[in-house]
């Protein structure tokens, strides 16, 4: 048995934007759909396991689906540092025989002759490593940054991914980890602190790491070599991308006495609420419409029609929840919302971070990928008159093909 666990829980500071790094679309494709294609493709790979934040499970596991992959595959909730994520994959696995292989999700550019390469050595020596010669010359500083050695050039590699380990020997390095509270940069650095020697297996310069928007051009530029290459000989590489769709949702509803007013999910205290067979959610409606407008799948009206008594006074956060899986089931994820809602009265500023909050959880999605703003129309049109409350959403969709 030969399982790989794809480590793509990273938040990635130094790229900017706020969002997964792996997510971030290279060619079409996701960054993480390149090594998930490379290990589903391997002859030498038996199962996948891809670790994402919690918060990012379903949309992992839609865009899995939507790549309809041969090997059997699984999302695992990670932690708040890559070797917690491996930790939690590893407990998933339960694996105690055969070969574990650790990859980064931001490394595309892994070809499948060097993840058998790995995978063989680790067969032989128990535990191996990718890794290629360092180019510069590497000095060792103090602590007021002045050289106090320079480094043997001939003998330092930089390490990469893939990275395989017998199963017994990783669980055991992560369980001593642990328990000592160790905390490294890799997985062969858990099994070195063993003594167990760890094969280096010479990689590729190519197999670069996703850190900086610089690399995405580097990336793009050796995906692009490869595909013209590919091309020149007939191979017929076949063409994987994200596809992406937006849509537009708008939504009124009268004010009136004796209803509470419950906006994005959240209950605002008001004097008056919004009129409406279910609870009204202005918000929430145009949201839900703008998803289902980039799915083209209607509109709410067609799903949830106001003459069905069984979405009399329902909560707009279970229709949400239902348009979610309704998307879901087409391959289609959310990959942004921007909405703004129109409103005199009441001031919402207080309530949009628990709006933001609550539209992410119920979509599943990282509450970055969620911006609710409020605004008036200066005393104008009938939300000026203070008769209603109106919202405008703006959705985008993804999926993998």
């Amino acid at each position: 048995m030969v399982s790989v666990i794809i480590a793509a829980a990273g938040q990635g500071k130094r790229m900017g934007g706020g969002m997964n790094k792996t997510l971030i679309s290279l060619l079409h494709q996701p960054v993480f759909g390149y090594s998930v294609r490379t290990f589903d493709a391997c002859p030498a790979v038996d199962r996948l396991v891809i670790v994402v934040a919690p918060e990012e499970t379903l949309q992992m596991e839609t865009l899995l689906s939507g790549m309809r992959l041969s090997k059997p595959w699984q999302v695992v909730a990670g932690g708040s540092e890559r070797q917690y994520s491996i930790a939690n994959a590893l407990t998933v696995l339960n694996q105690k025989n055969g070969i574990i292989v650790v990859h980064d999700g931001a490394r595309p550019l892994a070809e499948s002759s060097l993840v058998e390469e790995v995978i063989h050595a680790a067969m032989e020596f128990g535990a191996a490593v990718a890794g290629v010669p360092v180019k510069d010359t590497v000095k060792l500083i103090d602590e007021s940054n002045f050289v106090s050695q320079t480094l043997p050039r001939d003998r330092l590699w930089a390490v990469q991914t893939p990275q395989a380990f017998k199963a017994e020997v990783l669980s055991q390095a992560y369980r001593q980890a642990m328990t000592e509270e160790f905390l490294g940069t890799d997985d062969s650095a858990l099994v070195e602190r063993l003594g167990v020697p760890v094969k280096i297996v010479t990689g590729s310069y190519c197999n670069i790491k996703i850190t900086t928007p610089e690399d995405l051009c580097i990336a793009e530029t050796f995906l692009r070599k490869t595909h013209t290459a590919a091309i020149s000989r007939n191979d017929g590489l076949e063409k994987h991308e994200m596809t992406s769709h937006v849509g537009i949702g708008y939504d009124v509803h009268r004010l009136v006495d004796g209803r509470k007013l419950v906006l994005g999910g959240v209950d605002v205290p008001y004097k008056q609420g919004l009129e409406g067979h279910s609870d009204a959610d202005v918000l929430l409606h145009a949201i839900q419409d703008a998803m289902l407008g980039a799915a083209g799948l209607g509109d709410i009206g067609r799903h949830f029609p106001d003459s069905d008594m069984q979405y009399k006074g329902i909560s707009s956060l279970i229709l949400l929840a239902s348009v979610r899986d309704l998307l879901a089931g087409e391959g289609w994820v959310v990959n942004n919302i921007d909405a703004v809602v129109i409103a005199e009265q009441p001031k919402l500023a207080p309530y949009i971070a628990r709006m933001n909050e609550t539209i992410a959880k119920t979509l599943k999605v990282s509450i970055k990928q969620v911006n609710i703003k409020a605004t008036t129309t200066e005393r104008l049109g009938f939300t000026g008159r203070q008769e209603g409350i109106a919202a405008q959403a703006i959705v985008s969709l993804v999926k993998c093909s």
